[in-house]
């Protein structure tokens, strides 16, 4: 008798355990559907960024205040600066600043994305390419941007043709690498089962491969986009003409020129704000999703 109540009592833990595990389960696999609160979204988001913001603004008026740095042609008050962004927006060319680099610079980045994707899956899966080129991809993606500008004025002349050049050339290696890191690390599991499932050649390689491969070519994407940013901005201080427009690496060579600190500075936050801004847009959200979708998102 005893026995036969043990063993009920047993069965009764057993299946309170496998209830909760089923229940620990459905807990991971359900997604937050809420949506946060704005004052939680600013208390996270915004205001850390805006705090760290405010402190350098506060040191740097410290550093003029004080007469730390009392020379304007080393650093620039913020009001200074404040006031070349004003003459820009009055003059109506501080948007033509910005949209002339970045117009160059997603177009450029687009053309390298479309490039660099098929380039890193012929890499990734086939064994003779990668011992071909993949040691030159590394190589061409530690070779300093600025480095492509000569040969490209010289074969191109100057051009948007030659930006786009010295965009590809700086982008293309970082998206290939990236995306064969990522494949190197999908699971052998992965592609065994989607073979079984019939999804073999290209079918396998966007049902099974891309996806599974997906965080690290979002980690290229980044990096090629830096590149393409820094690519850009070597190009437009390196190579300048009145056919090519004012951009914000033009920009920063005209303050060096005239010895304007504060149009070097206004420069130098415009080309940061951009950066700060394509990731913040494009790259954030698409990182959260994916990050989401694997069910690797921890909600703080």
């Amino acid at each position: 008798m005893a026995s036969t109540e043990t063993k009920a009592d047993a069965a009764v833990k057993d299946h309170d355990e496998l209830r909760g595990l089923e229940a620990g389960l459905d807990a991971l696999e359900s997604s937050d559907t809420g949506r946060r609160s704005f004052a939680l979204t600013f208390k996270q988001k915004v205001l850390p960024p805006l705090t760290a913001f405010a402190v350098v603004l506060v040191v740097w008026q410290a550093l003029i205040s004080f007469g730390i740095v009392d020379d304007p042609t080393v650093l620039p008050s913020p009001a200074d600066v404040w006031g070349e962004v004003k003459n820009a927006w009055l003059q109506g060319t501080l948007l033509d600043y910005i949209w002339t680099s970045v117009s160059r610079g997603l177009l450029g980045f687009l053309f390298a994305l479309l490039i660099g994707t098929p380039l890193g899956l012929l890499v990734a899966r086939v064994k003779f390419v990668r011992a071909a080129i993949g040691p030159i991809l590394s190589g061409l993606q530690s070779l300093p941007s600025v480095a492509w500008v000569p040969p490209a004025v010289i074969w191109l002349g100057l051009n948007n043709s030659m930006m786009y050049a010295v965009i590809l050339l700086g982008a293309v290696p970082s998206i290939a690498n990236g995306l064969v890191s990522g494949v190197d690390q999908v699971p052998p599991l992965f592609v065994r089962a989607g073979r079984t499932m019939g999804a073999t050649g290209l079918r396998g390689t966007w049902h099974i491969v891309m996806p599974a491969a997906l965080p690290g070519y979002l980690a290229g994407l980044k990096q090629g986009w830096a590149f393409s940013w820094r690519s850009l901005m070597a190009a437009e201080i390196i190579a300048s003409s009145p056919d090519l427009g004012v951009g914000l690496g033009q920009l920063l060579e005209n303050g060096r020129n005239t010895s304007s600190m504060s149009m070097v500075f206004l420069a130098i936050f415009l080309i940061l704000f951009v950066g700060i801004a394509i990731d913040l847009l494009i790259f954030s959200p698409v990182e959260r999703w994916v990050l989401r979708s694997r069910g690797l998102l921890v909600k703080s």
